[in-house]
């Protein structure tokens, strides 16, 4: 796939030039929408279209896209955009695209909430939003805090929470320290860093920021300072709910059961691995 001199080459030849640079055929679909200005559900147009002729400025664009992302950049930061939980968020370089693994720790915090009326939930950690906006998305009389060190990811928080119509209250700084003093929620959910700093998927993961990504040298550093200051912001009979890596189960809940939780416990995701972990505060202490 060339730029500027390159003659015409139609949409199957581009999807084909794109095949031939290593893409997944949807990853190369979605580039070409992308290109062309056409929204992301409009795959089946490509197919109708296959034989119309691309221009050279949407030839050059889509040469752009499609070695950035044979470099491995996120199909997401390319097209500015990431599904979660059913609500379309913006993400870039600046924030974590969010996982499908996530949703589980959203389903149990849903569940958590059952029954409660106008709940407060705090977020740590909320890089785009995605946990808080679908928490919020889901219980619009829920108050949900959300907490983030970067100013740039709050950023993107913020300008999803406008565009969703999801009003957030949006802190910025490490953890806690953000918060007023005295302040506790019925819920508190975090998707901290949670990858050891020597791992070996890091290199595929170079694009996203480090900062949210990586947590010493087991990986268990934030969650260890996230479960030992949670009792003094939670509310009595509240639960904290935390993702964490594949093999992290037995550790997180370990720490959980020694800071004081009652009621630990695991959650699965789709492919059947520990994700989450959590335990309830006791009404008494």
């Amino acid at each position: 796939m060339h730029s500027n001199q390159a003659p015409p080459i139609s949409i199957a030849q581009a999807l084909q030039a794109a095949g031939a640079l290593g893409l997944e055929r949807l990853d190369a679909q979605l580039l070409l929408l992308h290109a062309l200005g056409r929204p992301a559900h409009e795959r089946a147009w490509l197919l109708a279209h296959d034989t119309d002729l691309l221009d050279a400025a949407t030839q050059q664009r889509l040469c752009g896209l499609c070695s950035r992302r044979a470099a491995g950049e996120p199909l997401a930061y390319l097209v500015g955009e990431k599904e979660f939980f059913g609500l379309p968020l913006a993400v870039d370089a600046r924030v974590l695209v969010p996982r499908p693994d996530t949703e589980t720790l959203v389903e149990w915090a849903l569940e958590r909430l059952a029954g409660q009326t106008a709940p407060s939930v705090l977020d740590l950690g909320t890089g785009s939003g995605a946990i808080a906006l679908a928490l919020r998305h889901a219980r619009p009389d829920a108050q949900v805090s959300a907490v983030d060190a970067s100013a740039g990811a709050l950023e993107v928080a913020r300008g999803n929470a406008a565009r969703l119509g999801l009003p957030l209250r949006l802190l910025q700084g490490d953890w806690y320290a953000a918060l007023p003093a005295g302040e506790r929620y019925g819920l508190i959910v975090s998707n901290p860093p949670y990858i050891a700093a020597d791992d070996r998927h890091l290199a595929a993961l170079a694009h996203e920021p480090p900062s949210a990504l990586v947590a010493g040298a087991d990986g268990l550093d934030e969650l260890r300072r996230i479960i030992a200051q949670a009792p003094g912001h939670l509310a009595l009979g509240g639960w904290l709910l935390l993702e964490h890596g594949w093999d992290q189960a037995g550790a997180v809940r370990t720490l959980l059961q020694a800071a004081g939780f009652d009621a630990v416990q695991s959650r699965r995701d789709l492919a059947g691995i520990e994700r989450c972990s959590g335990g309830l505060l006791p009404s008494r202490r």
